[in-house]
């Protein structure tokens, strides 16, 4: 059985979840302070989003972008691992975005989970000025980059001519420490192009969904791998929902809703790890009973630490 693993996100203002701490200088050490912590109580990674504009809508908060982010991070910690939940592909050439993940994946001491997807968030794209082509477009261009990628990482020189990228003889030195390389994650779950592209490229596949919609996804994808000739057991399944543990059920429903985009408690809950640590547990081993290879939530509470602390000391053990 594949080890489940267990990774967190580390505030950086994306969910206007630092907007209660006066200043930028006091959100990055909130920032710092948490990825500490979740080291030091054995999360197997620490995550960050790829984003500059907050949500639900952009409100003039502090978003630190994600990769200065994880770089910044990776010197102030030593063992916990360092991930993208996910990386836009259109904010950054591929070539040089190989160049940036071999040089973190170094300066980390070989720490790097390369979290990719197609991108979505159209208001950043808008107002950074990217071109924002439809959907089949920007998985097309996701594919090509994570051979580029892939490829930069491993070979002396890369040449490659796609529909949408083109490289010629590109070098990247110094290549990452992992071998043979860092892991890809691909997060998405669109089912005809995004879980076909996981199948063909990634080492880990993020999707979510109440359990019966992971499981067809997790179905699907399936399928995908034997069309391409790809061992599904090779892959690693993974689910990033929103988490929320309180001692008891009272305090759960005295909190009410956290999400941002206004579910009620009850559609909260169906698709989330919110509850008491028993619940939460119970509703992981669901997930583990369909695949499920790792969980990567969001801590509702930032920028407190209690569901962080409580997943950590009463949810983990359960699976180790």
């Amino acid at each position: 059985m594949t080890k489940l693993i267990f990774g967190t996100f580390v505030p950086q203002g994306w969910k206007m979840e630092l907007a209660s701490i006066d200043g930028a200088a006091a959100k990055w050490a909130k920032s710092v302070e948490i990825a500490k912590l979740a080291e030091d109580l054995g999360y197997d990674s620490i995550w960050v989003y790829d984003h500059v504009h907050n949500v639900p809508r952009p409100a003039h908060e502090a978003v630190f972008e994600c990769w200065t982010t994880v770089t910044a991070i990776s010197q102030l910690t030593s063992r916990i691992r360092l991930g993208q939940m996910v990386g836009c592909n259109s904010y950054r050439n591929p070539a040089l975005l190989a160049k940036i993940t071999s040089t973190v994946d170094v300066v980390s001491g070989g720490r790097l989970d390369w979290g990719i997807g197609a991108g979505w968030y159209e208001n950043e794209y808008r107002s950074y000025g990217y071109d924002f082509p439809k959907p089949s477009v920007r998985l097309e261009m996701l594919a090509e980059a994570v051979q580029i990628v892939t490829s930069m990482w491993t070979e002396p020189e890369t040449t490659f001519r796609g529909k949408h990228y083109e490289v010629v003889r590109a070098n990247c030195d110094p290549k990452p420490l992992q071998d043979p390389r860092p892991p890809v994650w691909i997060g998405g779950g669109g089912e005809q192009l995004t879980l076909r592209i996981v199948a063909k490229y990634a080492d880990c596949s993020n999707f979510g969904g109440n359990p019966e919609q992971w499981e067809h996804k997790r179905d699907v994808l399936q399928g995908h791998c034997k069309a391409v000739g790809r061992d599904f057991d090779e892959l690693r399944l993974t689910w990033s929902p929103e988490v929320f543990v309180r001692s008891t059920e009272a305090e759960i429903e005295a909190a009410g809703s956290r999400n941002l985009w206004g579910d009620n408690i009850d559609s909260w809950r169906d698709t989330n790890l919110v509850g008491t640590p028993e619940q939460v547990a119970e509703k992981i081993q669901r997930y583990v009973d369909l695949g499920l290879g790792g969980v990567i939530p969001w801590c509702a509470d930032y920028p407190d630490t209690e569901t962080l602390t409580l997943f950590a000391n009463e949810v983990m053990p359960n699976f180790r």
